[in-house]
């Protein structure tokens, strides 16, 4: 059976898991259905224009809800909405807890007294109390004091595109926000931060493009680096094990003569201490130095394909790229999942709540399109990062198993694409839904354990925490293995299950140079992420240390250098995948060919120096004769 589906490297292509693909329609479907439902049932209207405590959408005729007082008015003319106390914020159903009405215009500047509100309303036309009054009972009316807002009513100005009227000064929501306010308790030191920002963001637009530039740069030069870092990887490794355990050994002996003057019990307990932590070091030096030796041949394979990985994104340059597609659509998807959130948020049929004030209510099974909602947030979003996943799969193995390089195609990214959405669509949303499986009760695992803090006790609190690492370890080998079943679908256009269960065998062959790529290869790119931080960091202190116009740059500082280890974290997770479609490529040409006639190698000249240079050390050390030997025959 396994002689029908031998590696055959892009000789055909067929759909694969196409149930699945048709899944993922009708999952989009029924996404696209919750957006039209929450349009067609005016909570678009609601959420644009904005709606009274009374159900009435501002700036439009409304229908008269049955048992709410002032609903069902003509607001044609009143198309913002105002808070008679904007800051009265209700922390724990994150809204704000005032009576909201329809107003004509926003005040401007600050009303201390009722008389100036009945002012504003004489003059702008603008009634800030309740319909039932009229802006000459304003100060003569009793009820007023209730249904008027609460004064000093604060300077406020429209929110753009949302019709409400919110407070100019920011500080009126300092309790939302306790804790930036514990940090900053002096409203100078916050205005101070701002003004900073404000003042340097041309020279924070500019590091922020060097952190681009040097992410770049750094993905072409790491192949001529890579044997420096891993030398110093390993220096720094044999150093510190033996500093550390020569440091033990020691403070035992110097222990150990001055306790023979004084004979203490706690003198004793320390040496018997020392006495374990020096033995323990000695044991794992030992332990590390043999690992290191049995893993010196593994070491140089990564070095060849960082190498050769160089080499990809030099006749791949659209690689480098990659990040900005998958980045755009992710923010395009996001922005559409808030909205229909937003949506969502005013969906639903007016009821009157205990206030006697109206809110809108789902009731029903359709209460339960939030979870679809939430769900569809993940899966499309697994969806869109495995896209690329297979996009840069398909193209490194186009790469790989070409052997004249002057016949790639002329984009290979899409090529890879094309491939991608008229074959492999189904493979890639079975996958992504694989991981949304794992993400779901992970997230709702932190979500309890959020909520029950301080009340649990330790017992399930441990309990809780080893099944969120569990749940975390579990989505972290199923999306290596995820990848690595792209690449297998990208070479020999298999279904998902077929393609994992063949990387996985592959990869178990290969034990100890997986272990070795994702070890040193992931300490050399997280240097690569250090280096680019720290360099677009030194570079921030000194153009921002000649601005004299603001005090303090801290918090321009800190924004550059988060998004220069976004940008690095994107870029290098792309040479790391890269490394590792090249590995699995790697893997299935030596195990299914040995470079003589008909069956020659399909890989880079480095690689095949790696290949000889192994077969040498196999003959020296004598066929079949250790580990080595038997995992090199040839694979």
């Amino acid at each position: 059976k396994s002689s029908k589906r031998e590696w055959k490297p892009l000789e055909d292509h067929s759909c694969t898991d196409v149930p699945w693909l048709l899944l993922f329609i009708l999952f989009c479907v029924g996404m696209g259905f919750i957006c039209g439902f929450s349009i067609a049932t005016g909570a678009a209207a609601r959420l644009l224009s904005g709606y009274d405590s009374y159900g009435n959408i501002c700036g439009q005729k409304n229908v008269k809800v049955e048992g709410i007082t002032n609903s069902g008015l003509d607001l044609t003319h009143k198309k913002y909405v105002f808070f008679l106390d904007p800051c009265n914020i209700d922390l724990v159903h994150q809204r704000i807890k005032s009576l909201a009405l329809c107003v004509s215009a926003c005040p401007r500047k600050e009303l201390k007294t009722l008389a100036d509100i009945q002012k504003f309303a004489e003059t702008n036309g603008s009634t800030l109390c309740s319909y039932e009054l009229q802006p000459s009972e304003y100060t003569t009316d009793p009820r007023a004091a209730k249904l008027c807002p609460k004064y000093p009513v604060p300077e406020s100005a429209p929110i753009p595109f949302f019709h409400r009227c919110a407070p100019v000064n920011i500080s009126c929501y300092a309790k939302f926000a306790e804790a930036l306010i514990t940090f900053v308790s002096d409203s100078s030191v916050l205005h101070r931060l701002i003004s900073g920002v404000m003042t340097s963001k041309e020279i924070i637009m500019g590091l922020c493009l060097l952190s681009l530039v040097l992410s770049m740069i750094l993905m072409v030069i790491i192949r001529y680096i890579s044997r420096v870092l891993v030398w110093i990887l390993t220096i720094l490794v044999i150093l510190g094990s033996l500093g550390g355990t020569g440091v033990l050994w020691w403070l035992y002996a110097k222990q150990r003569m001055s306790a023979s003057a004084v004979e203490t019990q706690i003198a004793k307990d320390n040496l018997q201490a020392l006495l374990i932590y020096a033995i323990s070091a000695t044991v794992f030096t030992v332990i590390l130095f043999l690992i290191m030796l049995i893993m010196r041949k593994r070491v140089a394979l990564t070095i060849a394909l960082f190498h050769v990985a160089g080499k990809v994104f030099i006749h791949l340059p659209l690689l480098v790229f990659q990040p900005f597609w998958t980045f755009f659509v992710l923010i395009l998807f996001w922005t559409y999942w808030i909205t229909v959130l937003l949506f969502l948020g005013t969906t639903g049929t007016p009821v009157a709540n205990e206030e006697g004030f109206v809110e809108f209510r789902m009731v029903g099974p359709l209460k339960y399109m939030w979870w679809y909602h939430v769900v569809g947030l993940i899966w499309i979003s697994e969806f869109i990062l495995a896209c690329q996943q297979m996009t840069v799969a398909g193209a490194v193995v186009t790469y790989y198993f070409t052997r004249e390089k002057r016949n790639l195609p002329f984009t290979p990214i899409l090529a890879s694409v094309n491939r991608l959405v008229c074959y492999h669509l189904g493979t890639v949303a079975k996958g992504s839904f694989i991981i949304t499986l794992v993400k779901i009760p992970r997230m709702i695992l932190m979500y309890i354990h959020t909520q029950l803090k301080g009340k649990e006790n330790a017992c399930a609190r441990c309990m809780l925490k080893a099944c969120i690492c569990c749940l975390w370890c579990l989505e972290k080998c199923l999306t290596y293995l995820n990848q690595n079943a792209y690449t297998a679908t990208a070479i020999n256009s298999t279904n998902f299950c077929t393609s994992a269960k063949d990387a996985f065998v592959i990869l178990v062959e290969n034990a100890l140079r997986v272990a070795a790529i994702n070890t040193v290869g992931d300490f050399m790119l997280f240097l690569g992420k250090v280096l680019i931080v720290c360099s677009t960091g030194l570079a921030g202190i000194m153009l921002l240390n000649y601005q004299r116009d603001y005090t303090i740059w801290v918090l321009p500082l800190i924004i550059v250098c988060l998004f220069a280890f976004l940008v690095a974290h994107c870029f290098l997770s792309i040479y790391e995948m890269v490394v590792d479609v090249l590995f699995l490529c790697f893997a299935i040409d030596t195990k299914y060919n040995d470079g003589s006639p008909g069956r020659e190698f399909y890989m880079d000249k480095v690689l095949m120096e790696f290949v000889e240079n192994s077969r040498k050390s196999m003959k020296e050390a004598g066929r079949g004769g250790g580990a080595e030997g038997r995992e090199l025959k040839p694979m």
